[in-house]
Order: C-alpha cells, then sequence, then structure tokens
C-alpha cells in the first residue's frame, strides 16, 4: 500500500506539467493540469489520488485559495504547494487556511520531490487507518448505546411480568386460578431465556474463535429436524429438508448451526397464523469448495421497506411474534467470521427465502 501513489500535479507552465510527468512517471501514476478547473475534473474522476502538487502562482485561484476551496469536497488526499515564494506570511496562511502538508521551492529538486511524496504518502496511510477507526468506534459506540437500552428494556419487560403474576397470585386460593399465573410467569420467564440465549451468540460471535471440522449436513439437517418436530407437529408446520453433499466440507459448526437455528426459527415464528399450508424448506448443495443453503418459508413475508434494515441490530419488523432483535444480526455477524453472504428475497404476504453461500475452510 506504500508504494505508487497517484499524484496530481498543478502547474500553469505547459514545460514544468511535462518535465514533472517524464520525471516521476515510472515511479508513479501522475496526472497533470494546466489550471484548478482541470485539476478538479481530474479529482473527480480519479477518486484514488492520494497527493496534490499545486503552484502557488495560478492564474485566477492561488495555490493557497485552491488547495483551501477543495479540502469540502476531496478531504483525503494530502497537498503540497510549490512556490518561490516562501515567506512566513505564505507559510501562516497555508497552515491556517489550506491545511498545506509541506512546502517545495520552485524550481524542484527531484530528490525534494520523492521525499516529500514518500511522507505525503505515509501520512494518507496513516490518517485513512484513522478515519476507518473512527467509522468502527461510532459503529461499535452506537451499538453500545442501543444494546444498553435493549438490554434495560428487554430483561425488565419479562422480569415485571414474573412480579405481577407473584402479586396476583398471592391473592388466588384457586387451584386453577393459580395455573393460569404459573402459565403467564413461564412465557414471561421462556421470554427471558429466549433473550440471555441471544446474548450469549451475540457474545460468542463478538468474542469466540472459530473451530474448523468436517461437516456432514445430512447429519446436521437430521438434527435440525430433530429439535423442531415438536414444534412442527403442534402447529402444523411441514418441514422438508433436501441435502446434496458430493465433497468434504469444513466450517465451524457451531457458528453454522447459530446461523441455521436462527433463519429456521424466524421462518417457523412468522408462519401465517390462521393459513393452511405451512411449509419451511430447509437445502444445501456443497460444490466447488462451498456451500449454498436455502431457508424459505410460506409466512408473513417482508415489508419491502424493511428489507435493508432487518439485519441491524434490536431491529424488529413484525409484532405477531415475541424477538429479541438479535437474530438476524447475530447471522450476519457470524456470516462475516466465516466470510460467507446471505441474500434475501421476499413478497409480504406469501412468505421469504433466505440464501446463504459459505466458502469452506
Amino acid at each position: 500500500m506504500l508504494q505508487y501513489p497517484e499524484i496530481l500535479y498543478i502547474d500553469d507552465e505547459a514545460n514544468n506539467l511535462v518535465s514533472f510527468k517524464a520525471t516521476f512517471r515510472y515511479r508513479y501514476p501522475i496526472y497533470t493540469a494546466i489550471s484548478t478547473d482541470e485539476a478538479r475534473d481530474i479529482l473527480r474522476s480519479n477518486p484514488n489520488i492520494r497527493i496534490i502538487f499545486c503552484d502557488q502562482r495560478m492564474p485566477g485561484e492561488t495555490g493557497i485559495d485552491f488547495l483551501h476551496h477543495i479540502k469540502l469536497d476531496f478531504p483525503r488526499p494530502v497537498r503540497i504547494l510549490l512556490t518561490a515564494y516562501a515567506d512566513m506570511e505564505t507559510v501562516v496562511d497555508a497552515v491556517n487556511k489550506g491545511h498545506i502538508f509541506r512546502f517545495v521551492r520552485k524550481p524542484w529538486v527531484e530528490e525534494e520531490i520523492i521525499s516529500s511524496i514518500e511522507e505525503a504518502n505515509k501520512f494518507y496511510i496513516t490518517n485513512s487507518m484513522l478515519d476507518i477507526r473512527n467509522v468502527e468506534l461510532q459503529k461499535a459506540y452506537d451499538e453500545l448505546d442501543k444494546f444498553a437500552y435493549s438490554v434495560s428494556h428487554d430483561l425488565r419487560d419479562p422480569l415485571t411480568g414474573v412480579l405481577s403474576a407473584i402479586k396476583l397470585g398471592l391473592e388466588f386460593d384457586s387451584v386453577e386460578r393459580i395455573h393460569e399465573i404459573l402459565a403467564l410467569m413461564e412465557s414471561s420467564v421462556l421470554r427471558l431465556n429466549a433473550y440471555i440465549n441471544s446474548l450469549h451468540d451475540y457474545y460468542l460471535l463478538k468474542r469466540g474463535e472459530l473451530t474448523i471440522s468436517e461437516i456432514d449436513f445430512q447429519s446436521l439437517f437430521e438434527y435440525l429436524r430433530s429439535f423442531y418436530s415438536v414444534y412442527t407437529q403442534s402447529n402444523n408446520v411441514e418441514f422438508t429438508i433436501d441435502s446434496s453433499q458430493k465433497e468434504e466440507f469444513k466450517s465451524d459448526e457451531t457458528t453454522l448451526k447459530l446461523i441455521l437455528h436462527n433463519l429456521l426459527s424466524n421462518a417457523f415464528k412468522y408462519q401465517k397464523k390462521d393459513g393452511d399450508g405451512k411449509i419451511v424448506k430447509l437445502s444445501v448443495v456443497v460444490d466447488n469448495g462451498k456451500a449454498t443453503i436455502q431457508v424459505s418459508d410460506t409466512g408473513i413475508g417482508i415489508a419491502e421497506q424493511d428489507i435493508g434494515e432487518i439485519f441491524k441490530l434490536f431491529f424488529r419488523g413484525s409484532d405477531q411474534a415475541e424477538g429479541t432483535g438479535f437474530g438476524l444480526y447475530n447471522v450476519k455477524s457470524a456470516l462475516a467470521k466465516l466470510r460467507g453472504e446471505i441474500e434475501v428475497s421476499s413478497t409480504e404476504g406469501e412468505g421469504t427465502t433466505f440464501a446463504v453461500t459459505i466458502p469452506g475452510k
């Protein structure tokens, strides 16, 4: 990354442009502009330019003014001023107004230009990495803020339900009424348990390391069929599986199970309540070193405006079933660890299909 930065050289003297390009064209990709207007066009067309050399004495617009004006639209390139007038006033003005990284005197010397480019390129890379870290830090802060709110809210609700049920239960002597209260308490505790499990998954994905082993999808799918058998029978949902694996596939089984459980859980959870012919399909094709998995359902579907939001932390697109807001976010995080991808297609009122592609390890 340190080598071959793209460079823009601006000078109103054509001979200087030719000389600069001829001297450095074998070392760096060079763009030249005879005016600041032409320079702006070049910057718009070439977003990878890292370093700008600009002559101070440009007609209609000084180099300092030009470098100052482009700072908003092109903040990343490192700016170097060429001047034969290195007086203190120019230096101060350049630092305060143009955010100049360095000065080079005219006529320039090849060794000084090379030194300037090397230092400017290191500065560019350092700033770029800092920008990336700042974006990541802001994202982490936003997630932490949402996380703190969600935990306080979603832990309080089921506990409040249990406490309310206990208060009601203390007022009843009838066994039947107490059984009703116990059922309410069970519901609240199950919600709390599901939320804690989601938190656990979230933590594992953030901190856990991958454990690679051979995956037998037929066995894995049979385990999933057995796991959801009680639900499918009690809710009259047909669950079909199809595994086509013709080659060895290695991955992290725990992370893979987390992905499948979250997708299948949603597929079952968001079936139409009073609908007939409820179906959930799970399939995989392992070929050319990758596994292509599909989970499809005949459920309520996802609204078109929500498709781009469903993988965000704490997003809930439907009130039909209780959700933690972690499920699909955890799926996306798990796939990132496996270097996998996911696509979703859905029609509201008809169903949803998730297509997951995971490369083997």
